[in-house]
Formats: C-alpha cells, sequence, structure tokens
C-alpha cells in the first residue's frame, strides 16, 4: 500500500520540492564525485535496504522501483534481513555493477565504513535514507524525517491523550525506546524528554519503574516480542496494585505489543504512541484503541531522494537548507522532512487522497 499525503502532510513534505530541509540551519554543498562530471540519464542507482519486515520498508522497496523507473534509471533494489555481513556484501554487488549512487539504509550506523568508502573511491555517491551512516567519509548525504523533532510530537501526542483521557494527573507512565544499532532510535527518546523530563520533574508524570534512561527502555533490533516481554515484566513487578496511564512508544509495532501485554495483565488500555502509521495501527487508532501514531510518508522521501539522484545526474550540487551533523569522521548533510501526528480526529484528513488507505479505515 502506497501511502499518499493527504491534505495535512502538505505542509510537512513542501520540502520535497526544492531540497531543503526543515528546521533552519546552515546551506550545505556537499562534495560528491558525481556532481562534477554527472552521469548517464539511464543510469543504475543501488538502493540498500535494511529488511522489508516492516511496512514502512516494504513501501520503500515498492516506491524506490517505481520511482527511479519513472525517473528513466535503473534500479538495484536490495534488502538484508537485518543482518549487517549480507548489507555490506550487497553494496559491493552494487560497486561492482556500476551504481552511480547507491541510497543506503543502515542496519547498523556504524558497520558500513569501509563498504561507502570503497564505493566512494570509485567515484559512486551514497546517500543515507531514512538513517544516518556514521564514523564514515563515505557518506554524501542523508535524507530523513526529522528525528529529534519526531520524538517531540510522540511526547507532546502523549500528554495530550492523557489529559484527554484519564482524567487529571498525576499519571503513571513506562518509557520505551528503539533499537540501540538505529541511530534515529536515541534521537526519537531525546526529543521525547525534552518533553517528558519537566513533567516528571514536577510530578505530573511519574515512571513508576524508575527506568528513564534509554539504554534501559531500548528495544534491541526494534524486536515486538521484546518489546512484549518487556511490559509483561513492568506490569507485574511495579503495577500489580497501580493502573498504568500511559506509555512513551516509539513505533507502532511496540505500541500494539505494549496494548497486548496490558490486555493480557488485565489493565484499562494505556495512552501509546506510535510511528510509521502501519495499517493495523492506523485500525487501533480508529478505533481508540491506540492513542496515536506518527506518519512518516514514504512517497514523499523517496520522491524527495529521487530528486536528488537527478540533481547529482545533472552533475550539479546538493544544495539547500540543511541540518549539519558531524557523523565521527566528517559533517553530513542532513536533509529533512517533517512528519505529523495522527489521531482519531484528524484521521481522515489525512489519508484524504490516499483512496485504498480510505477504504480500509471506513471499511
Amino acid at each position: 500500500m502506497k501511502f499518499k499525503a493527504g491534505k495535512l502532510l502538505v505542509a510537512a513534505v513542501a520540502a520535497t520540492l526544492g531540497l531543503t530541509a526543515c528546521g533552519g540551519g546552515r546551506t550545505a554543498e556537499t562534495d560528491s564525485a558525481a556532481e562534477a562530471s554527472g552521469f548517464a540519464a539511464d543510469a543504475t542507482i543501488g538502493v540498500a535496504l535494511p529488511w522489508l519486515g516492516s511496512q514502512n520498508w516494504k513501501e520503500a522497496e515498492v516506491e524506490f522501483q517505481e520511482q527511479l523507473t519513472a525517473a528513466g534509471f535503473k534500479p538495484l533494489i536490495q534488502s538484508a534481513d537485518n543482518k549487517v555481513p549480507q548489507q555490506q556484501q550487497q553494496i559491493e554487488t552494487m560497486i561492482q555493477q556500476g551504481a552511480k549512487v547507491i541510497v543506503v539504509g543502515p542496519i547498523d550506523s556504524t558497520q558500513l565504513g569501509s563498504v561507502v568508502e570503497r564505493a566512494k573511491a570509485e567515484g559512486i555517491t551514497i546517500i543515507g535514507y531514512d538513517r544516518t551512516i556514521d564514523n564514515t567519509t563515505g557518506v554524501d548525504a542523508v535524507i530523513q524525517y526529522s528525528s529529534v523533532r519526531t520524538g517531540e510530537m510522540q511526547a507532546e501526542s502523549l500528554l495530550e491523550g492523557l489529559r484527554k483521557t484519564k482524567g487529571e494527573g498525576p499519571y503513571n507512565v513506562e518509557l520505551f525506546g528503539g533499537g540501540p544499532a538505529d541511530p534515529n532510535a536515541p534521537n526519537f527518546f531525546t526529543g521525547a524528554m525534552t518533553v517528558l523530563q519537566p513533567k516528571i520533574d514536577d510530578g505530573t508524570i511519574t515512571v513508576v519503574s524508575g527506568q528513564t534512561d534509554f539504554t534501559q527502555a531500548a528495544i534491541p533490533e526494534w524486536d515486538n516480542a521484546k518489546a512484549q516481554a518487556r511490559m509483561d515484566s513492568l506490569l507485574s513487578g511495579f503495577y500489580a496494585d497501580k493502573r498504568i496511564d500511559g506509555v512513551l512508544c516509539p513505533n507502532d509495532g511496540i505500541a500494539r505489543s505494549v496494548l497486548t501485554s496490558a490486555a493480557q495483565a488485565g489493565q484499562e488500555a494505556p495512552v501509546t504512541t506510535g510511528l510509521d502509521a502501519e495499517n493495523e495501527s492506523v485500525l487501533l487508532v480508529r478505533d481508540g484503541k491506540q492513542y496515536s501514531t506518527t506518519a512518516k510518508p514514504t512517497d514523499a522521501m523517496v520522491a524527495k531522494t529521487v530528486e536528488m539522484v537527478k540533481t547529482l545526474q545533472r552533475g550539479e550540487k546538493l544544495t539547500g537548507e540543511s541540518q549539519m551533523l558531524n557523523n565521527g569522521a566528517k559533517d553530513v548533510a542532513i536533509f529533512e522532512l517533517d512528519p505529523i501526528v495522527v489521531t482519531k480526529e484528524n484521521l481522515t484528513e489525512v489519508f484524504a487522497d490516499d483512496e485504498e488507505r480510505m477504504k480500509l479505515i471506513e471499511g
């Protein structure tokens, strides 16, 4: 299913038209070798995806195939089943097959330095997709939704949901983080805590378990079963005689695991956040069971990535307002888009232009 940006997403994805990033920053110029000479309009473009185990990555595979083909390129798309050696080998194959640009959604942001540096030595441009690639000079730019802002929005939505559905505080809340190998995961958590920490400090929120560090909250590999096991442990250990009011969940799979655990423990459904607007969670939001999800339209981010590839094909620089991030080896231009929080109240407006999604919602 394609995620087509609805009316409320127009402002959020408008930056896709101009290679500009939200949130200010400075104008960046990348130093890709491809910018110096350009390349053939029908060149091979590699796309290395981490896996296809979640809806957003499945959508990315389809969107890259369709959009790169429509732009006249030859897409070479592979996924690595969350296995770092497999992704390294797939990138090697793309180098050998003459890719001019390789778009990489890294499994582990710290484990691709050698292979992307080999690609750069061959004159290939590396664009990080959805996640940064760290500790290497081999990456030229990154395209992603703002990870810190995403965390802030999730926390703001959690507070809104608590106020609307759980009455007056204080509220008993637990915190979950994503996979530590994903560089976005600690950023999500950091953004969320800028919103939640003041509420913890003033007593509006009580984290009953006391587990407020990312290392305590993180769920390795974003594994839903591990998330449910952690939630089971929290409920049995800290909530035998207490109600849990809300849970900060960094994505939809973890949110669903949390809701399942709460139901099995006989708890009223806590307010939960999410990420990726997966179909199953969209229906839970519709039914008032999951309070919110955060939408990152895949088609919009792929469209901006393809526009970047077309800019490189013309031999032009990737310029625009971007966040500059030092990845441990160099300053990298991060081109960002803003996501949007989806709740029951704005669900149909957000997906108004997505016929398939509206059929799902109205079914």
